[in-house]
């Protein structure tokens, strides 16, 4: 799947808050808003994250112009993250991957890190073809379990 990075703009938002409200999304990502569902905090969310200069964030578009997802980098100097949302419909067919990849070109700076849930064997994937390592674990609450879920911790390095 071919898939392009472009900048966020109001109109990807209704897409984005859609995707995020996904019961099957929600579970397999975990870590999500305490309550996905809340408009206001979703978009003042957004509109935060717009609007820091540290913050990479990008709309992901496949070949026919269709928003698949988004995908961004963020976190202070010395513990830079990368995250994505890939629409439910997307899953399988290497948008996910695509997207990554394309950040990655946008985020030079390495090391890079990331956190999946360790039974979201999908995005850990992912990772992993795009050169992330796992290099420990965690276990925390997460909302989108209502229960301590275990995590993994990745990086891709220098």
């Amino acid at each position: 799947m071919g898939i392009t990075l472009r900048g966020v703009t109001d109109a990807d938002l209704p897409v984005f808050f859609a995707q995020m409200n996904d019961p099957e999304g929600i579970r397999m990502a975990a870590f999500t808003a305490k309550d996905p569902s809340d408009s206001a905090h979703f978009q003042a969310h957004w509109a935060r994250i717009r609007q820091d200069p540290a913050v990479i964030v990008r709309t992901a578009v496949d070949d026919g112009g269709e928003i698949v997802g988004h995908a961004s980098v963020f976190g202070p100097p010395e513990g830079r993250e990368v995250t994505y949302w890939i629409g439910r419909q997307h899953w399988g067919r290497g948008a996910a991957t695509a997207a990554l990849r394309e950040l990655l070109d946008l985020a030079p700076e390495r090391p890079l890190h990331a956190r999946a849930a360790a039974d979201n064997l999908g995005s850990i994937r992912v990772l992993e073809k795009c050169g992330f390592v796992v290099t420990g674990n965690e276990r925390d609450f997460a909302n989108g379990r209502g229960e301590e879920v275990d995590e993994l911790l990745f990086a891709l390095p220098d």
